[in-house]
């Protein structure tokens, strides 16, 4: 029995995207937790990652735990005895919205490559709607994290007005040359996987290999290498567990990247991955500002904002947050800038639940 606690929100048709192209009967998934208030200003409204579905805690409908499950839920740091929130699947990733897999209503056939190029406002845009799909004219909270946090950046620009608060975590203003040569490389391993086809690919002829390259690459980067050397140091397989191949897995941390690659390669669909991590490459909050991050940062009115940063995370690094920090300070808002010592890199908002829980639980019981 499998449990989806989805609901679809329909995009206006046409829906027109930020880099030219539209998408017809276009549709994003979101999930929702606790219950919206007769003023309908209770709203939190969160956006994800890359990967991540709109699945991130369990509820009613689908009691299988999700993504962020020890953050949100009644007494927790996002408290849904308070706060109504909702999660949206950004528009072209694959669990559930209108994306590269997706049916193209024009020829009958999934899109793959003749999806339009996709863009974080895009992203934006369409959660918007799924908001004010639910009545909600202002949010009392937007919450993004990693790439989710640029779409947020990009949803306070082109919707003034429409949040109060904000809690940045882990993300950035733009993305910086590290962070897009890594996301090229991920790119490329998939595109040379002869499997890819062009995007031409099917269940039973798929990019294996590069979807696994392109997560190990991932995963790499989201760690420190503090907590690699904590976790691995340069421990050796049992010769049992190594393979038999020339230059084969020796160390145990070469296995735990399998296994996390196994686990992810079937589960995201290789073109939407394509779309978005280009989109997060693309994203820059500086166009809004003739070419100053600040500027653009300063074109966004919110109250009240918390930016929390990683001082290991190599992939959007501590001083892009304290870029955002100074910047929606400089637009007016009251910020709290946290830095987090957690060696986890950037997936600490995944892993270091009690520091995360503290700030932004704090920041939300000041609201």
């Amino acid at each position: 029995m499998t449990h989806d606690a989805r609901r679809y929100c329909a995009l206006p048709s046409p829906f027109a995207m930020k880099r030219g192209g539209e998408l017809h009967q276009a549709r994003v998934a979101y999930e929702t937790w606790g219950t919206l208030n007769e003023a309908r200003d209770n709203a939190v409204l969160l956006l994800t990652g890359l990967s991540p579905s709109a699945h991130a805690a369990s509820n009613a409908d689908d009691p299988s735990p999700g993504w962020w499950e020890a953050m949100i839920g009644p007494g927790k740091a996002i408290d849904t005895s308070r706060w109504f929130v909702i999660c949206v699947n950004s528009l072209g990733s694959d669990k559930g919205s209108t994306c590269a897999a997706s049916i193209n209503p024009a020829t009958g056939e999934p899109y793959r490559l003749d999806f339009p190029e996709l863009s974080l406002e895009d992203v934006a845009n369409a959660a918007h709607v799924a908001v004010r799909s639910l009545g909600i004219e202002q949010l009392a909270c937007l919450i993004g994290c990693s790439m989710g946090g640029m779409s947020a950046l990009a949803y306070m620009v082109l919707h003034p007005g429409s949040v109060r608060a904000h809690i940045s975590v882990d993300t950035a203003p733009q993305a910086q040359p590290f962070a897009i040569a890594i996301r090229s490389l991920q790119r490329e391993a998939i595109r040379l996987d002869p499997h890819w086809n062009q995007g031409q690919y099917s269940d039973t002829d798929y990019p294996t290999d590069g979807m696994s390259i392109a997560r190990k690459l991932g995963v790499i980067t989201y760690r420190s290498a503090m907590e690699w050397n904590g976790r691995f140091a340069r421990i050796r397989l049992d010769p049992e567990q190594r393979d038999d191949n020339p230059f084969g897995h020796e160390f145990e941390v070469e296995s735990y990247l399998e296994g996390h690659a196994q686990r992810f390669v079937h589960t995201f669909d290789p073109n939407s991955y394509l779309y978005l991590s280009r989109a997060s490459d693309w994203f820059d909050i500086s166009e809004y500002g003739n070419g100053s991050v600040m500027e653009g940062l300063k074109r966004i009115r919110i109250e009240k904002a918390m930016v929390i940063g990683v001082s290991t995370d190599i992939l959007f690094p501590l001083e892009q947050q304290e870029q955002i920090a100074d910047g929606l300070r400089a637009a007016g808002a009251a910020v709290d800038f946290v830095a987090l010592d957690s060696p986890q890199g950037h997936d600490a908002f995944l892993v270091d639940i009690p520091n995360y829980s503290r700030a932004i639980g704090g920041f939300l019981g000041r609201l």
